[in-house]
């Protein structure tokens, strides 16, 4: 009797950890928060329940079966997604077996987003690298202007006036000031109009699966490092010039989605200011509900 009864009590402990294995597999898996990168939506401590169906179902040990996901979904901006370190210290590490981070999504696939210098989204007005702004300097520097315009390749570009204060006024493309700015190293005091207009602050495509990503002096390392970490193919940065498989290439065509991820506490670099982009690949699903919380009136809120 003693013996049936440990073996029925086996069998019922034994079917209750496979089917709490398979819930955390296929349907639901929690995290305990690590950090206060996500307050005042998440505190450090909390636990929460992950949805991992919210973009379609990763199926297991992608480092050993190839990635796949059954009825994708794309993530959101705004959605908070647990997600796999895209970038670990050990780059052979499987990625189901790689730290997990919790952040915000500010920016989807195909997405465009207005960065500093420091990868922080500065929001406003998205500008397109062509788009046209009018800046002025001295009169006196003109002719190392005319030198600076000859030696980057920008031909036609005539004066578009005059300020009150005799300064000459020419207008060139967020792209064409770039090129300007950098070469002329601040022997020319060059100011846009506008206040309005940014600088020190460009435009990042967030990359899309089939959609050409053209390439930039200020994106060519956060997508290098994209196409060596998760495209898996050669590439380097020269010269601000991107080469992949030995070859330059003034744009890109990924094979998956890619995100930006941000923390809600901008100290906190737990998010793309560390990691760059956030593959497809090593999202595992939605911050669901908080199952574990020392603050009054939370348990089991819908995260948000």
């Amino acid at each position: 009797m003693a013996n049936r009864h440990w073996t029925v009590w086996a069998k019922a402990i034994g079917m209750a950890i496979a089917a709490v294995l398979l819930i955390r597999m296929f349907l639901v898996t929690s995290c305990i928060i690590p950090s206060s990168g996500m307050e005042n939506s998440l505190y450090q401590g909390e636990g929460i329940l992950v949805n991992k169906w919210s973009y379609g179902l990763r199926m297991p040990f992608p480092s050993v079966f190839g990635y796949h996901r059954l009825m994708p979904r794309p993530v959101r901006q705004g959605d908070i997604v647990l997600f796999n370190n895209p970038n670990p210290k050990r780059p052979d590490t499987g990625i189901e077996r790689r730290e997990l981070f919790i952040s915000r999504c500010i920016g989807g696939a195909g997405d465009t987003l207005m960065l500093n210098h420091e990868w922080i989204n500065v929001g406003g007005k998205v500008e397109s690298p062509d788009s046209k702004a009018l800046y002025a300097y001295p009169s006196a520097a003109e002719d190392l202007m005319l030198a600076v315009l000859d030696t980057v390749g920008i031909e036609g570009n005539s004066l578009a006036g005059y300020t009150p204060e005799g300064h000459y006024i020419r207008s060139f493309s967020h792209y064409e000031f770039y090129l300007v700015s950098q070469k002329a190293a601040g022997r020319i005091c060059i100011a846009p109009l506008s206040e309005k207009t940014p600088q020190k602050v460009h435009p990042f495509v967030v990359p899309r699966k089939g959609i050409a990503v053209k390439v930039y002096p200020w994106n060519a390392t956060l997508l290098c490092n994209a196409i060596l970490s998760h495209e898996h193919r050669q590439a380097e940065v020269r010269n601000d010039t991107l080469w992949v498989e030995g070859k330059a290439v003034p744009a890109y065509t990924f094979t998956q989605d890619y995100y930006w991820m941000a923390a809600n506490d901008p100290v906190n670099l737990c998010d793309s200011r560390l990691f760059g982009f956030v593959p497809e690949s090593h999202i595992i699903g939605k911050a669901w509900k908080i199952w574990l919380t020392p603050h009054r009136g939370r348990f089991f809120q819908t995260v948000e």
